[in-house]
């Protein structure tokens, strides 16, 4: 591509088109050569590109390189993942950064680096294709085995590995079961190409049904580290042991900390008392205060390294994998009644309005006066008697509840996103069995800590700013164009009006929830509008926090289990000249590295707890199948429709060639399936009883059908009139848009 004459900056097409028809990777540094920026144009490059990667236009890979979003870098490791009965050779990306699923790439085999087979890895050139990829193998490298995570099933005299994961179709011929059996949990090596594709059995689970299993299917499956290594431990004996030296001694007041009553650490506590200045008349003071692990845990230590590998903690509902070692995070760092603990105090002045006037930090001590359940001080606050002792209510709670009216009017007067989506918890015995999945009941107590935390998370960020310190923020940026064409399509469906080109606001979408009532529609409306909301992350730049309706915010007050709390501390502990552990110079030039690293082990961890959940459901539901459920359809496609289980949130599908023998049309605007001659409907958002046909706790997934005899009425509802047509001249059967079972789409 000709350079200009001129040093302007590049149109954002013009940079698309140089990254596209450049004849090497191309970076910020490229892009700069080629459009002949220099100086403050650099600058404002490293911004556009900044933006058009928070756009979606662009992705960056290792080593800087831009790529448009969506494609392959022009060249990069591959992992060989398939070899086909037809010969072909299949490939992805080794690191895929992107939100999207990684490509699978047809590797054009020329000979001279030998027949490749699963687990192999090459470096390839890439180039697309049509509507695909295809890749050229430039080296062959070290091998990397492709583990595959499964249950071994036994067919006579052989073995097969049946893979947890649900898109996963095929099954693997094992070669070496090791001292595997028949129904174990096995991790396995899978290797070859076409039809000598074999597994070997690397290391035995156990039971796949068995108490625990389900996490530990998660914690293999994304890799997570769930154990220490001895220098981390002996490091983390070690500090356990310091002594806390001077700090600020709050350990007269009755702090208490409000927790889930299975939380499995403590890192926050907090008080309150009216404020009896007279220039903060009916106002309050107030003091948050977090564990202060950046006092044990110092910058490229052991357990500073291992923290930093981790990202945060993992918690399911059998098992929780730590950030920190439990020495740390469930003992010393945990604030526990009547001990005496190291603390980062947030003090807070809060006007009557709720407004925050002021804010200061300092290392204290404070001794925690009770922990209390949600529940038990929901219950006190509510007049029951006995749950918590009469002191702390009339002493610590009631200040509180107090204090958070002001902080509750100032919430409500700048309007953050309330989506309302109940969250599924799985209480187990004390022999990790299941014994009930429900919505975990949202209460006022909640809502309480939960402002409190918010109110110290953004004097965090502006006590840094106030210093022109380096911060960690928690950015949630406003929706994208994209998002908001998608959600307008979506609700003219239901004949709700959405704007575009109005200034976005979480009250916009506020307003149509409130317009919703109780709506069966209601709850799939709200997951969209959640999809349409952008994915928070962490990272250098202020670019604000939209959901909360904040322009500044920052995670502050979660440092047992999120490194980009600990951060924050290391940061106040540098600036306001607290004492030792304060943050390097170097970790602080890498804020916009590691706020990459760190959102994505937030989202790894995310997906993990996410499916091991649905795990425990569906290992619930094993005993219900064949039983009608009340379910609600989540998602229509040509194949079929999703559905999930109105009282548990179990998610299954009913494939479109079990609902009838007549010919159901899909149309993709209104997200229904319509019969041709009986104009039957099924679309998101419908109620519909539906049969439990298989329920499979190893994959989490549920499959249903209609109950026998039962065909859900035609709806009332005009969306399925205007996509009438006349039967298709073709003869009735499977369509052609429906595949063969087996099949993969």
């Amino acid at each position: 591509m000709a350079k200009p004459k001129s040093a302007a900056l590049p149109t954002r097409q013009q940079i698309l088109d140089f990254i596209a028809t450049s004849d090497q990777p191309a970076g910020k540094r490229e892009i700069a050569r080629a459009f002949n920026l220099k100086g403050s144009d650099k600058i404002a490059l490293k911004a556009l590109l900044k933006q058009m990667g928070e756009d979606g236009e662009i992705e960056s890979s290792r080593g800087k390189t831009l790529n448009k979003a969506g494609t392959v870098p022009k060249v990069t490791v591959l992992h060989i993942v398939d070899a086909d009965e037809d010969g072909n050779i299949w490939a992805k990306p080794e690191s895929w950064d992107a939100s999207t699923p990684p490509p699978r790439l047809r590797v054009i085999e020329r000979g001279k680096h030998g027949a490749l087979g699963i687990g192999d890895r090459v470096l390839a050139r890439t180039e697309e294709r049509g509507k695909g990829h295809v890749a050229h193998p430039l080296k062959k490298l070290a091998k990397k085995a492709e583990l595959v995570l499964g249950v071994l099933r036994r067919d006579g005299s052989r073995f097969w590995l049946t893979p947890v994961e649900k898109k996963e179709r095929r099954e693997f011929a094992v070669s070496d079961v090791g001292e595997g059996e028949a129904g174990d949990l096995v991790l396995c090596e899978v290797t070859g190409r076409g039809n000598t594709v074999s597994a070997r059995v690397d290391a035995v689970l156990g039971d796949p049904f068995a108490p625990r299993s389900f996490s530990l299917i998660a914690i293999h499956k994304y890799e997570l580290p769930y154990e220490f290594d001895d220098a981390v431990l002996d490091e983390a004996k070690k500090v356990a042991k310091l002594a806390l030296g001077e700090r600020e001694d709050l350990t007269n007041l009755p702090i208490v900390a409000i927790d889930p009553a299975d939380a499995r650490d403590h890192d926050d506590a907090i008080w309150a008392e009216a404020d009896d200045d007279p220039d903060n008349a009916g106002g309050w003071k107030a003091i948050v205060a977090i564990a202060d692990v950046s006092f044990y845990v110092r910058p490229d230590s052991a357990l500073d390294r291992s923290a930093r590998k981790r990202g945060n903690s993992v918690y399911f509902p059998d098992r929780v994998v730590p950030m920190l070692p439990e020495e740390l995070s469930a003992d010393i760092c945990s604030l526990k009644q009547d001990q005496v603990r190291a603390a980062m105090a947030c003090h807070l002045t809060i006007a009557k309005d709720g407004t925050i006037k002021q804010w200061r930090f300092a290392r204290a001590r404070i001794r925690v006066a009770a922990n209390i359940a949600y529940e038990d001080a929901q219950a006190a606050i509510d007049g029951t008697a006995g749950r918590v002792a009469a002191d702390i209510v009339e002493g610590a709670l009631k200040p509180l509840w107090g204090c958070w009216r002001s902080l509750l009017a100032a919430r409500e007067k700048r309007q953050p996103l309330e989506l309302d989506l109940p969250e599924r918890q799985v209480v187990l015995d004390e022999k990790g069995r299941i014994t009930s999945v429900a919505a975990r009941e949202r209460l006022d107590a909640h809502r309480l800590v939960e402002d409190y935390m918010i109110a110290a998370n953004v004097a965090a960020a502006r006590a840094l700013e106030a210093k022109k310190a380096p911060v960690m923020y928690r950015i949630h940026e406003p929706p994208s164009r994209e998002k908001l064409e998608a959600l307008k399509d979506y609700l003219d469906t239901f004949s709700i009006a959405f704007t575009l080109g109005q200034v976005i606001r979480p009250a916009t979408f506020n307003a149509i929830i409130d317009k919703l009532g109780e709506s069966d529609s209601r709850p799939d409306i709200m997951e969209q509008l959640l999809r349409t909301q952008m994915q928070a992350r962490y990272g250098p730049e202020r670019l604000g926090h939209f959901g909360l309706a904040l322009a500044t915010y920052g995670h502050f007050t979660s440092p047992i289990r999120r490194y980009a709390d600990l951060l924050i501390h290391r940061a106040l502990v540098s600036a306001y000249k607290l004492g030792e552990g304060g943050l390097p110079a170097a970790d602080a030039d890498k804020f916009d590295e590691i706020g990459e690293q760190i959102s994505r082990l937030e989202r790894r961890a995310m997906e993990a707890e996410r499916e091991t959940v649905d795990r425990y459901v569906a290992a619930y539901l094993a005993d219900q199948v064949g039983q009608v459920v009340q379910c609600r359809i989540t998602g229509v496609q040509p194949f079929g429709f999703f559905a999930t289980v109105v009282d548990f949130g179990g998610d299954g599908i009913v494939p479109v060639s079990t609902i009838g023998d007549e010919y159901f049309r899909y149309d993709e605007k209104s997200q229904q399936l319509v019969g041709e001659d009986s104009g039957t409907s099924f679309r998101q958002g419908q109620k519909i009883r539906l049969k439990i046909v298989e329920s499979n706790p190893v994959t989490g997934g549920l499959r249903f059908a209609l109950p026998d005899g039962e065909r859900p009425e035609r709806q009332p509802d005009d969306r399925h009139d205007r996509m009438r047509r006349p039967k298709p001249l073709h003869k009735r059967g499977r369509p052609a848009n429906i595949r063969h079972k087996g099949k993969r789409r």
